[in-house]
C-alpha cells in the first residue's frame, strides 16, 4: 500500500521541474497547499488503465513503467518514466480516462496535483502554459522516437538500445541493476523473453557485458555501441 506525506514546501523542492519555474509564489503556494505525496514500492501499481483522470502526475524519484494490457492479458510496455518527468502526460487533456496503466520498477515518490489547479494556471499564467505544452510535446517525441528506435532494429540492435538506455540515460553508469526482468524486457522491445535471454548469453559470452542476476556492467561500449548503431 502507498504512503501518503508532505514535503515542506514545493518552492524549496529538489525535485522542482523546470516547467515549474514560472510559476508565481502564489500559485507554487498553492500547489503545496494542495498537492499530495505518495510513496509505492517496487511493483505497486500508481494507476489502472481506464482510472479517471484527476490528478497531474510528477515523479519526484524513483523509476516507472508505463503499459497496456493487451487482450490476452500480455502487458505492452510504452516507456520507462525516470524522476523529475511527469507521468500520465499522454491523455491527460485528451481523455477523461488514463488509457494506460502506471507500476513502480523501482520504490517511487508520486506528487499527485488536482488537475483543476493545472487547468487554471494554464489559463491564467501564459509563460506556464507554453513551458506545460512543451514538456507534453517533448514527452510524445520521446516516446515516438524509443518506437522507431526498437523497431527499426534487429533483436540484437534492440538488447543494445535497453542496455545502453539505462546505462546512459538512467544511471549514468556502466554497473547497474536492471530494475525490470527478463520479461519486461521482452514486453518493451516486443520480443519473446526466450531470445531475449538468448542475446543477453551472447553479449556476456562475446564479453560485451558481465551478469550476475538483475547486475549488468557493460564491458565494451564501443562495440555496443556499434550494435546499436548498425541495428
Amino acid at each position: 500500500m502507498e504512503l501518503s506525506h508532505k514535503i515542506s514546501n514545493c518552492k524549496e523542492c529538489i525535485y522542482k521541474s523546470w516547467v515549474f519555474k514560472n510559476l508565481s509564489e502564489e500559485e507554487l503556494k498553492t500547489i503545496n497547499q494542495k498537492k499530495i505525496e505518495k510513496f509505492f514500492r517496487k511493483g505497486e501499481r500508481i494507476c489502472y488503465e481506464g482510472d479517471k483522470i484527476t490528478s497531474f502526475m510528477y515523479l519526484q524519484n524513483g523509476l516507472v513503467k508505463l503499459f497496456k494490457t493487451e487482450l490476452n492479458t500480455k502487458e505492452h510496455i510504452i516507456s520507462i518514466a525516470k524522476p523529475k518527468d511527469f507521468i500520465g502526460l499522454l491523455s491527460i487533456f485528451s481523455n477523461t480516462n488514463h488509457i494506460y496503466s502506471i507500476t513502480s520498477i523501482e520504490d517511487s515518490t508520486v506528487c499527485f496535483v488536482n488537475l483543476e489547479i493545472i487547468k487554471t494556471f494554464i489559463k491564467k499564467n501564459g509563460v506556464f502554459a507554453l513551458d506545460f505544452f512543451e514538456k507534453i510535446s517533448s514527452v510524445s517525441d520521446s516516446v515516438i522516437k524509443t518506437r522507431i528506435d526498437i523497431n527499426t532494429r534487429q533483436l540484437r540492435g534492440r538488447i543494445a538500445y535497453i542496455l545502453l538506455f539505462f546505462t546512459k540515460h538512467i544511471y549514468d553508469s556502466n554497473n547497474f541493476a536492471l530494475p525490470i526482468s527478463r520479461k519486461e524486457v521482452a514486453e518493451l522491445i516486443d520480443m519473446s523473453t526466450e531470445n531475449v535471454i538468448r542475446v543477453l548469453s551472447e553479449f556476456r559470452k562475446d564479453r560485451l557485458i558481465q551478469i550476475e542476476g538483475k547486475n549488468i556492467e557493460i564491458l565494451d561500449m564501443n562495440r555496443l555501441q556499434k550494435i546499436y548503431d548498425l541495428g
